[in-house]
């Protein structure tokens, strides 16, 4: 695959402490940022300058999740619990005060939703009723960021013990431990047909995981000088990108896993601080086709764009 021109479309200021969660919407070129204000803002790219704050909370917010299938938001806040956002209106629905640890990642499946925090543990609630259904805790250690293989019926959930740990997503037990990296598993991605678990961890490793040989490793690539916050696929699924505490963020071929791009700030005017999130935007306007947008601690969000070169 040719490697892709990268164009800087817009710097987007307005938090005012670090940008470290993205989430999209269910409005093309929408999405939400969260970070360590508190402010929770929505964003389109046919005006981008002006962000809206659609929530505010008293602790910073590391974890953002939208679920399509109701058009919700579902907001982290730190050392508190989760807040449900009806994105028609913006009309908070609900909320659960569960938990005085650090919120860092929320998935959902079918009526559940799933949250991982800095205790260990990973919550299993009750979507309508936002009741507490069951806590899976098989580590001391951060629970930092959580996957679900719904062919499978997996839960998988990787930890700061080093860890990736594989769990039944309908009767919590667990299946089985992988002995992942040298250090905290920060991020995890499934390809979209399921294929193969991506891992990213603070030993700036990127591990591929073939879910098909159960889950035995198919390559491993020292991908970055400093811990991998954060990895996400392009929406078309032949692109993948990663982000870093080094400041960049690399654009990958997502069938033959090879570095196709670097974007940082010597190249291509790109953040200053640690990169701690990206979102692939399924989006076509204004001469843009699926942006990425990257966020940062040096409170901006970046948006790119990727163009194949002809030949």
């Amino acid at each position: 695959m040719n490697r892709p021109n990268v164009q800087k479309i817009h710097t987007l200021r307005g938090h005012r402490d670090c940008v470290y969660t993205l989430a999209p919407t269910g409005e093309s070129g929408v999405f939400i940022s969260g970070g360590g204000d508190g402010m929770v803002v929505r964003w389109g790219l046919q005006n981008p300058e002006q962000g809206k704050v659609i929530a505010r909370v008293e602790a910073s917010v590391y974890a953002l999740h939208f679920n399509p299938h109701f058009n919700h938001l579902i907001v982290g806040q730190n050392y508190e619990g989760i807040h449900v956002i009806d994105l028609d209106g913006n009309k908070p629905l609900g909320s659960l005060k569960m938990t005085q640890a650090s919120i860092f990642d929320i998935k959902t499946h079918q009526d559940q939703i799933f949250v991982a925090t800095s205790d260990g543990q990973v919550t299993v609630l009750h979507y309508k009723k936002l009741a507490i259904l069951h806590h899976i805790k098989e580590s001391n250690e951060r629970a930092r960021s959580i996957a679900i293989h719904p062919e499978n019926q997996e839960l998988v959930v990787g930890y700061s013990d080093n860890s990736i740990r594989v769990y039944d997503l309908t009767t919590y037990q667990l299946k089985k431990t992988i002995n992942a990296h040298q250090n905290s598993v920060f991020t995890l991605k499934f390809t979209s047909d399921h294929r193969f678990l991506l891992s990213g961890s603070r030993d700036a490793h990127l591990k591929i995981w073939d879910t098909r040989k159960n889950y035995e490793l198919h390559e491993s690539i020292v991908a970055h000088m400093y811990a991998i916050n954060h990895i996400d696929f392009q929406p078309d699924g032949r692109l993948f990108a990663t982000c870093s505490m080094d400041k960049s963020v690399k654009i990958w071929d997502a069938e033959r896993f090879q570095l196709l791009r670097v974007i940082d700030k010597a190249r291509h005017a790109g953040h200053g601080t640690s990169v701690n999130r990206l979102l692939w935007l399924d989006y076509s306007g204004d001469g843009l086709h699926q942006p990425i947008i990257s966020a940062s601690d040096d409170r901006t969000i970046s948006v790119w764009n990727l163009e194949r070169p002809s030949s």
